[in-house]
């Protein structure tokens, strides 16, 4: 089985849970009701909720590259833009956000000869988006929980707060990784790489280092604030009276559903959407129209991503340099 192949079985197969998921959900609704409230929205809310949705992607960039500057990448603002970018309309045909994430992976380290280093930042920019989930979702529960009083909530925020503190435990203490790192015993180059990645995340423990994870995770929750802030706006596009805290305690755990291998995460994310939203009352309808709402302004974003990649392609040049010490010679 070729590559190419398997990449069009993979895009097919999240096609259809995509659209399977989606034609359940609709065949559960009141479709009726739900497009009469879409022709009556505010245009004007809606367009400052997609001007919100770029601050959002803005914020997520600005975060990226305090990890760049703090693992002292040699990449200009500009060529994490650019690969910024190009990685959202990625995500919109690979399997899920981890999707983008290889594609700045791969850009960055056409440009780079520091490729553990650039992971790294990758890497850490992503366990720090899924510790602002956490910490907003959990605020907000605690906040909230006498207004929902549902406790598979809290244990959906407990097992993700366990599994963003178990990485982190994996990927900073230096005994536990590199138990971890014995499964690449058989491979010593990948081991080599994988080894190198850490010393670089060590860099960020090291003196005057540990602001730099502070500002990532500090952004990261500002991206989950604003993320809310924006649906709940769309919400009152659509004439719906829907308290905010109930948009910061879902919004993490929906972003959390979206991982899950579809086209943009679309299917999963209107599922959740349905399901958390119905707790308090909320029509089917009206959740899944902010959420799919949500998803057309990605979409839009994505090719934004997609039109840079075509605007800079002749300019894409792959440059080799010699591998300094300690930066290893791994193909990443």
């Amino acid at each position: 089985m070729n590559a190419q192949f398997k990449n069009f079985l993979s895009f097919f197969l999240r096609l259809i849970f995509s659209g399977g998921v989606l034609f359940y959900i609709f065949t559960k609704i009141d479709m009726e009701k739900t497009v009469e409230v879409l022709k009556t929205a505010d245009l004007s809310l809606m367009a400052a909720a997609f001007v919100i949705f770029f601050m959002i992607n803005m914020i997520l960039l600005w975060r990226w590259m305090v990890y760049i500057r703090g693992l002292e990448l040699n990449a200009s603002f500009l060529t994490a833009m650019r690969y910024f970018f190009i990685g959202l309309f990625g995500n919109l045909f690979l399997p899920t956000a981890v999707g983008g994430d290889l594609i700045k992976v791969w850009g960055l380290c056409r440009d780079s000869a520091q490729k553990p280093r650039v992971v790294a930042s990758v890497l850490i920019d992503r366990l720090s988006g899924f510790a602002g989930i956490m910490i907003v979702g959990t605020l907000a529960y605690l906040f909230g929980y006498q207004l929902i009083k549902d406790g598979s909530l809290m244990f959906s925020v407990a097992v993700l707060a366990v599994l963003s503190i178990g990485v982190g435990i994996v990927l900073f203490n230096h005994t536990v990784y590199s138990f971890f790192c014995k499964v690449f015993n058989p491979f010593p180059k990948i081991r080599e790489a994988v080894m190198a990645m850490h010393y670089d995340l060590a860099l960020l423990k090291g003196k005057g280092k540990q602001i730099v994870l502070l500002r990532g995770v500090a952004l990261s929750c500002l991206a989950q604030v604003v993320s809310a802030g924006m649906s709940y706006l769309i919400a009152r596009a659509l004439h719906q009276e829907i308290p905010l805290i109930y948009f910061l305690i879902f919004i993490p755990l929906m972003c959390v559903a979206s991982t899950v291998p579809s086209i943009g995460g679309l299917g999963a994310r209107e599922a959740g959407a349905a399901y958390l939203f119905s707790k308090v009352g909320v029509g089917a309808g009206i959740a899944v129209s902010i959420s799919l709402i949500t998803f057309l302004f990605m979409m839009v974003i994505g090719l934004m991503g997609g039109l840079i990649y075509v605007a800079t392609l002749s300019a894409g040049r792959v440059q080799h340099y010699p591998s300094g010490p300690g930066l290893g010679n791994a193909n990443v």
